[in-house]
């Protein structure tokens, strides 16, 4: 009898895939295919399976697996399934993989040195699939990742990336996972949704087949099996083929079931249980091994499913002939096998088989034979180093021994938030935070919630930080001291800077001067002074900017600490904005050299990026912007990324690409939204606002201002711009310059209520314009305005040129007025709505005053808001066109546009318009892009233009659209 079936049955269909996988991948049409199912189900046995077919077709083959028992650790699997390909010596060339080669230094060490701490999983992601796209070009590859459901968030985020990115790779992804609920089936699932990959759902065993696989393992006729032997299987199992296999062993080896002349006979009766069964066949199997095997297996089985050699004899005290004698008996158990991607690893054929040699240990037993293998793996790696330290602060639970065990959970929480595995932290840290909480030590508590609250900051888990001072107060009556009371408060109240709660921070702030009173040490006060800084920009009130800017001068002369240095001179550079561009500059600057000599590259990135967003607002250059966020995801700060998303949204909607900037910020709202970031969530309905505005679409602007006041914009520094930058350019486009007045007249008094370091809300810019227009901006008003650096910003330089020629044209200055245009037109360049807009008010007072050349003005803005809808101002350009003495173009602006044959249908004069599009087979999005409405509009219209005109199809309709002679 065979103690494992030869081959595998029922599987016939998920075979075919795995073959199907295979063979893509050879065609360099890489896939992902997923096997779920319950424990014992087969999902190891189809991976072997297709390991195998991997190898016969001379693939490589890399596997990796998720760890079963302890704590999860950050990537295992995939730094496992890599490993292989050191120690096989015939890896890929890593330096063609560029910048991405030092990121796989936090999976494989030998592959990164100086790998960046803080990763961003979005760059460890692209590093690996581009390692196995090198590693595929010259033999495709399988990358086997087993029990899934025992990985970690991060390892999860990365194959999620890997499912999304296989096509056109030499690569086959086989993930193996249990059905039960939880992040991994989520993936798994919603991958398969999106047709990302094959979904194979084991299912147990029909009876027929339970039959065929017992007879397999016979080695008989499936008709020669006993009747009552398959019913007990089928029975008992479920049809779990593991069960199937291991109550059939305990049958032949229990004497139940044996072989005669006339093949298999039942002994007496079967009377074998499930999960018993399994349990009792296993510690039969074990006492077979004698008393060191059986506690040797037991030693295994409380590491884990995986377990080293060395561990084994420091715990065990025999010797290696010993412990290779056991293990070697333990393989022909079938309980044992090598692992052979590791020398000197062994690993339980499966997992349930570690399971259940834990079961019989007695409770008392286990918790000794666990503080035993803590003690030998603490003396074998002191320092603990990667998973090791996760492991043993499991053993030490297990043994009891729980304030240790929270000691080296919050160790190991403190490693993976340096690594950029902020979900893995939380999760280490929080349950060494549960485990401490009946400590007497008050300090080794506070130590946890020292880095349990950035942790959670980090994470987006603000609500969770916020609930924890409930646990400050717990420290607080236990004795623990004033000081590092207060530096807890210190750093709730970054959090909730982070998260926008302003009121929240500023009590923290308080409680934390409060328990630091008045003879505290300049470098703690100096550190409550640096959050309580931004803290005070961004809480409304008269004077917050100089309230900021008081606290940021006194943190940085008392301080040394860099960190606190970084954060001050960041934010003096964001206050010297208004006043002088290369203060600004400079004191961006500082940070970031204070950052980089220090070792701070998270840091240094928000350093970075407030410089690169100077920049943008100085010349509208994207560039460095778009370096700071590829930084920003390699040291892992995802807020700061999300930031610079926003950014480009808003630049994306100046620049007049409202189909672009509404992607962008729908992908910002999901993760600013799912982060609580609200400070950033509000810039992003500003934005959203502004892009509203910008294409006159008053209601949808309404709508984007009624979210943004219920989401605390109120007191906020993007309310001004929600005025100026958005409300009075709808304004503008509706020809009520009354209203765009009155917008711009409540940002500025908003703003001298409350200053704001945004600057684009009209005051140095649109505002002089319409003033100027009005009569109520002179020469000298004018130049007070203009020698602000915030005038200088090229947004708002384009209002002030044009404003400067209405002036400059009114004194008589006609050559000088018609100098202004051109630099005003020359900054506008990337700004096609201020550009026509500015010309269509500047021609007004050139047609009046008799300067310039309004005519070709007022042509180029009429084209260019015809085309894009905005008939109010267009009609005007033509009315003052006229004023001028011009001929008029003549434009068509109802159903006349339509021809005869479709006006007959019905269709609209906008749905002819995306009508026209369609004969180029355009997408939604190019339709969008073109006629300035959203994707959804053009969706709607098409299918408006389906049922009007009978096609039945898009490209029938594309095709009618095509040959009519429009």
């Amino acid at each position: 009898m065979q103690t494992r079936a030869p081959v595998v049955v029922g599987r016939d269909e998920e075979l075919r895939e795995l073959e199907r996988a295979l063979a893509d991948a050879a065609a360099r049409r890489g896939r992902a295919v997923f096997l779920v199912g319950e424990p014992g189900i087969g999902k190891t046995r189809l991976a072997r399976v297709a390991a195998g077919a991997a190898f016969d077709r001379g693939m490589r083959v890399l596997r990796g697996r998720g760890s079963t028992i302890g704590p999860m650790v950050p990537f295992r699997p995939l730094a496992e399934a890599l490993m292989s390909l050191l120690r096989g010596g015939d890896g890929p060339e890593l330096r063609e993989l560029g910048p991405y080669q030092p990121a796989l230094g936090r999976l494989v060490p030998e592959w990164g040195a100086g790998a960046p701490e803080g990763l961003s999983l979005v760059v460890l992601a692209e590093a690996v699939l581009r390692l196995l796209a090198a590693v595929g070009r010259e033999r495709p590859c399988l990358l086997v990742l087993e029990d899934l459901h025992d990985a970690d968030a991060e390892t999860l985020a990365v194959v999620e990336y890997l499912v999304d990115n296989l096509d056109q790779q030499p690569v086959v992804l086989l993930v193996t996972t249990r059905a039960d609920p939880g992040p991994a089936l989520e993936v798994v699932r919603l991958a398969a949704q999106r047709e990302a990959g094959a979904l194979l759902e084991l299912s147990g065993l029909t009876e027929d087949e339970v039959r065929r696989m017992a007879a397999s393992c016979l080695e008989v006729d499936p008709a020669r099996v006993p009747d009552e032997v398959a019913r007990r299987l089928w029975d008992d199992s479920a049809g779990n083929p593991f069960v199937v296999e291991e109550m059939l062993h305990g049958m032949v080896n229990g004497g139940l079931l044996v072989r005669g002349p006339d093949g298999w006979r039942v002994l007496g009766e079967l009377r074998i249980g499930v999960p018993t069964a399994l349990v009792r066949s296993i510690a039969h199997r074990t006492d077979r091994l004698g008393e060191q095997g059986r506690e040797l297996l037991s030693v295994a089985a409380v590491l884990g499913h995986r377990f080293p050699l060395s561990v084994l004899r420091a715990v065990t005290g025999l010797d290696d002939r010993a412990v290779l004698s056991h293990l070697h008996a333990g393989v022909a158990a079938q309980l044992v096998t090598p692992d052979e991607p590791v020398p000197d690893w062994y690993a339980f054929r499966h997992p349930l088989t570690a399971e259940a040699l834990l079961a019989r240990l007695p409770p008392a037993e286990r918790a000794e034979l666990s503080r035993r293998t803590a003690d030998a793996v603490q003396r074998l790696h002191p320092d603990l180093p990667g998973e090791w330290c996760p492991l043993v602060a499991s053993l030490r639970l297990d043994a009891g021994q729980s304030a240790q065990a929270g000691a080296l959970l919050a160790e190991a929480g403190r490693r993976a938030l340096a690594d950029g595995a902020a979900g893995s932290a939380v999760r280490l840290l929080d349950h060494a935070h549960r485990l401490l909480a009946s400590q007497v030590d008050v300090d080794i508590r506070a130590d946890v919630l020292d880095s349990l609250l950035p942790a959670l900051g980090e994470a987006g888990q603000f609500e969770r930080a916020f609930a924890l001072t409930d646990a400050l107060a717990e420290l607080s009556a236990a004795g623990l001291s004033r000081s590092r009371r207060a530096q807890l408060h210190i750093r709730l109240a970054r959090v909730a800077h982070i998260a926008g709660r302003w009121d929240y921070g500023n009590a923290q702030v308080e409680a934390a001067r409060a328990l630091l009173g008045p003879d505290a040490p300049a470098e703690r006060t100096a550190q409550v002074d640096a959050v309580a800084a931004f803290l005070a920009l961004d809480t409304p009130g008269p004077r917050r900017t100089e309230a900021a800017a008081v606290l940021a001068r006194r943190a940085a002369e008392a301080s040394t600490d860099p960190q606190v240095g970084c954060q001050v001179w960041q934010l003096l550079g964001i206050l010297a904005r208004e006043r002088d561009l290369g203060e600004a500059a400079a004191c961006f600057e500082r940070a970031r050299r204070i950052a980089e000599e220090h070792g701070m590259p998270i840091q240094r990135n928000y350093a970075a990026v407030r410089l690169a967003g100077m920049r943008w607002l100085a010349d509208a250059s994207t560039a460095e912007l778009l370096e700071a966020r590829e930084e920003a995801l390699r040291v892992g700060a995802l807020a700061v990324a999300y930031n610079v998303d926003a950014i480009l949204a808003l630049d994306a909607v100046l620049r007049g690409r409202y189909a672009d900037a509404e992607d962008m910020l729908q992908r910002c709202w999901e993760a600013t939204n799912r982060l609580q970031l609200r400070a950033l969530t509000r810039y992003v309905l500003m934005t959203r606002a502004t892009a509203a505005a910008h294409q006159g679409k008053r209601a949808e602007l309404e709508a984007a201002l009624v979210d943004f006041h219920e989401r605390g914009g109120v007191g906020s520094q993007e309310r001004p711009l929600c005025f100026g930058l958005a409300r009075a350019f709808c304004a503008l486009l509706e020809e009520d310059r009354d209203l765009a007045r009155q917008d711009l007249a409540r940002a500025t008094a908003f703003e001298a209520e409350h200053p704001s370091t945004f600057y684009l809300s009209g005051t140095h810019g649109l505002g002089l314009l319409l003033g100027a227009l009005a009569g109520e901006v002179d020469r000298r008003r004018h130049a007070e305005v203009t020698a602000l650096a915030a005038a200088s910003l090229r947004w708002n330089r384009v209002f002030g040129q044009f404003a400067d020629a209405v002036l400059l044209g009114r004194e008589g200055r006609a050559a000088e007025a018609a100098a202004a245009v051109r630099a005003g037109r020359d900054a506008a360049a990337v700004f096609p709505l201020a550009r026509h807009l500015g010309l269509r008010l500047v021609a007004e007072a050139a047609v009046a005053e008799g300067w310039g050349e309004p005519v070709p003005w007022l042509r180029a803005a009429e084209e260019h808001f015809h085309a894009a809808g905005r008939s109010a101002v267009a009609s005007a350009c033509r009315g003052l066109l006229r004023q001028a003495g011009a001929s008029v173009p003549q434009r068509r602006t109802g159903s006349e546009q339509v021809p005869g044959q479709l006006r007959a249908l019905g269709v609209t004069v906008r749905e002819f318009e995306v009508f026209r599009l369609l004969a180029g087979r355009l997408g939604n999005k190019a339709i969008a892009t073109r006629l300035h409405i959203s994707p959804r509009t053009v969706e709607k219209h098409v299918a408006s233009l389906i049922t009007k005109t009978a096609q039945p199809d898009r490209e029938a309709l594309s095709s009618f659209a095509a040959t009519l002679d429009t």
